[in-house]
């Protein structure tokens, strides 16, 4: 059978489409420090643009003389982590570009779906998996996205590309995370776009969970934390 995939694009590839006063900050960021803008938008900050990158989100000033990498928060009341709000939406979105090629272990009953960037080698992506029964159990579905940490051009992005290469892509991951032996497989795969997303979306270690609502939470959480997470707003 024939799976096609979508190809990953940034707005870089258009950048005709950005305003004049935004082309510029853009072409700023990218000659300071090689990141692909994908968007750029005002921020919450008066006089600063929000630009989302395939480097993660930046704050630079109308003028181009300041450049903030990190969390904004608005602590007007209860802090709230707008950095991660814009994100979230961010994050739907794309996702809906790469989900005919997720690898997809389904719970029966489910109740919530996570998104998880892995890798092969990855001591708690491994400890994860071998829990995905559980994890199931009680009604959370897994999607997997490949984020081999020392790139894709790597030993660890060869494996993971024969993984979802593979005839039975669901059992050749388990195998993979046993230390199992897999044969060399390739395939137009998905691997490479999924690491440019990983990006983009602010992934700096796996495994990376994305909630229903886009949301990111930080690292392994085993099954039933996991759960509680999920069931809270």
């Amino acid at each position: 059978m024939t799976t096609s995939y979508l190809v990953f694009s940034t707005a870089s590839e258009a950048t005709d489409k950005f305003p004049a006063e935004q082309q510029k900050l853009a072409d700023k960021l990218n000659a300071l420090i090689n990141a692909e803008v994908i968007s750029i938008t005002p921020s919450p900050i008066q006089g600063y643009f929000q630009a989302l990158t395939d480097m993660g989100v930046f704050y630079i000033s109308a003028d181009g003389s300041y450049l903030i990498q990190g969390k904004l928060y608005d602590i007007t009341e209860r802090p709230r982590d707008l950095t991660e709000k814009a994100m979230a939406g961010e994050r739907l979105k794309r996702l809906q570009e790469v989900e005919d090629s997720m690898l997809v272990y389904k719970a029966k009953d489910e109740k919530f779906t996570v998104t998880i960037f892995t890798d092969i080698d990855c001591g708690y992506c491994r400890k994860l998996h071998s829990q995905m029964k559980e994890y199931n159990d009680l009604g959370i579905t897994v999607r997997y996205l490949a984020y081999p940490r020392s790139g894709p051009n790597s030993p660890s992005g060869d494996t993971i590309a024969s993984v979802w290469c593979a005839d039975d892509p669901l059992q050749a991951m388990t195998d993979a995370k046993a230390g199992r032996s897999l044969k060399k497989s390739s395939c137009k795969d998905p691997i490479e776009q999924h690491y440019k997303m990983g990006g983009v979306f602010g992934v700096r270690g796996t495994p990376a969970i994305i909630r229903p609502n886009g949301e990111m939470l930080g690292g392994y959480l085993p099954p039933k934390q996991l759960l509680m997470t999920l069931s809270q707003n």
